[in-house]
């Protein structure tokens, strides 16, 4: 009877202990590979033919392929498991995806999810030595919280680009509802055609702003993502000058995500 609870005790032991060896393996993997978009790839695909403007189409395809060959990869290690529900409503033009933030990996499941899009990020990707090329190349927008920032991301969906971006500007702090700045709603009035909430669950938490990433949960965690039906920013832009009109679009975005997001607090594995 020792021998057998001693067995039980020590496979999720052994469990644990491989999905930190593949986790660290996945990461080092990804800075590898950023490193090697850089020096190698990117350089190789910028010597084929064609405009600016098609270098950086197929930066962005090659960027999505890899970030979903990552998460496949992730999920056959053991590490993860998810869903996703109304991708193929993602990726239209001059659409503004809204996504609130609980994890690293949220941006490398969106751009995933898509061949072309644009992506708000950061200003520390851009020092980066590992994904300072890579984003460079694929023409994604600094989120440096400046007026050329905002300017850049309404040109982006003017243009008819699809357009990622966390209004939370960090990744939300685990237990806390997601605390949203209004510059995503003002570019949205600006440039957007559509506005695509997109709702992102992560059980058990993981990845979070406040855990470093080889403190990994107990079991394997599951990454759910659901699209949500799509809102019209014209039907707020009539609300008041743009100032007043940018507030009102912020406050209902807060109130809609923090309302799916408790709508269904159970966890969210299958």
């Amino acid at each position: 009877m020792e021998l057998a609870t001693q067995a039980l005790t020590d496979k999720p032991r052994q469990a644990y202990y491989w999905r930190l060896f593949a986790t660290a393996t996945s990461f080092a993997l990804f800075g590898v590979g950023g490193l090697c978009l850089r020096l190698l790839v990117f350089p190789l695909l910028s010597c084929l033919p064609g405009s600016a403007e098609k270098h950086q189409r197929r930066a962005r395809h090659t960027i999505s392929r890899l970030f979903w060959f990552f998460i496949r990869m992730m999920q056959r290690l053991g590490i993860l498991t998810f869903s996703v529900e109304g991708a193929d409503k993602l990726g239209r033009p001059g659409q503004m995806i809204i996504a609130n933030h609980p994890s690293l990996i949220d941006v490398v499941f969106l751009i995933g999810l898509m061949r072309q899009t644009n992506c708000v990020i950061k200003q520390s990707l851009f020092q980066n030595p590992f994904t300072r090329g890579p984003v460079r190349d694929a023409g994604y927008i600094s989120n440096d919280g400046s007026a050329d920032m905002l300017d850049a991301a309404a040109d982006a969906l003017r243009e008819g680009q699809t357009l990622i971006i966390f209004p939370e500007g960090t990744r939300t702090t685990p237990g806390a509802a997601p605390a949203f700045h209004r510059g995503a709603a003002a570019i949205a009035l600006r440039g957007a055609t559509i506005i695509t909430p997109v709702v992102i669950k992560v059980s058990p938490t993981t990845l979070t702003k406040a855990e470093p990433w080889y403190r990994i949960p107990k079991c394997r965690f599951h990454f759910s993502l659901r699209v949500g039906a799509d809102i019209e920013p014209q039907a707020f832009a009539t609300l008041g000058p743009a100032p007043q009109a940018s507030r009102k679009l912020n406050d209902y975005l807060h109130h809609y995500f923090i309302k799916e997001l408790a709508e269904d607090e159970r966890p969210t594995q299958p």
